[in-house]
């Protein structure tokens, strides 16, 4: 399995969040207002990942008071990792475009509302995409000393 590149991640989020405030021009009065639930959800998303990729990297390095690590578990983790990086970038691309267009209306009460909801949306997106490439990254088998004296 490849490392996810940012790259493809930003290009994904642009045309999702070009896409969204493409179409909510038509349909955002018929929309129901945004869920605020997506805020913390998200950002236990990233928290446990963030963790999970300090905990992986302590036990694939075999510090000190840690259990060796199955590569199954490992290999497991790097694709959620993996996955989680797409789906914060295709969600952050939403609220990005839902953000863009409640900006235009901020002196209205429920798009500002909806501004500040999808705003701090996109804000947690954006801390799992670094939580979950930092979970890829622990993931990765470390260089052996001795494999670089040869």
């Amino acid at each position: 399995m490849k490392p996810t590149r940012p790259g493809v991640l930003v290009g994904i989020f642009l045309v999702f969040a070009i896409l969204t405030w493409g179409l909510l021009k038509p349909l955002y009065s018929d929309l129901p207002t945004v869920p605020w639930t997506a805020i913390p959800t998200v950002l236990l998303l990233a928290i446990g990942e963030f963790y999970s990729g300090w905990m992986t990297r302590a036990r694939i390095e075999r510090k000190p008071d840690t259990k060796p690590v199955e590569p199954l578990a490992v290999a497991r983790l790097a694709a959620l990792a993996k996955a989680s990086a797409y789906g914060g970038a295709i969600f952050g691309g939403i609220f990005a475009g839902f953000t863009l267009y409640t900006v235009e209306l901020l002196e209205q009460e429920v798009p500002r509302r909806d501004f500040f909801i999808t705003g701090g949306s996109l804000l947690v997106c954006v801390l799992l995409i670094c939580s979950a490439l930092y979970l890829e990254h622990c993931c990765k088998v470390p260089k052996d000393s001795a494999d670089d004296d040869r």
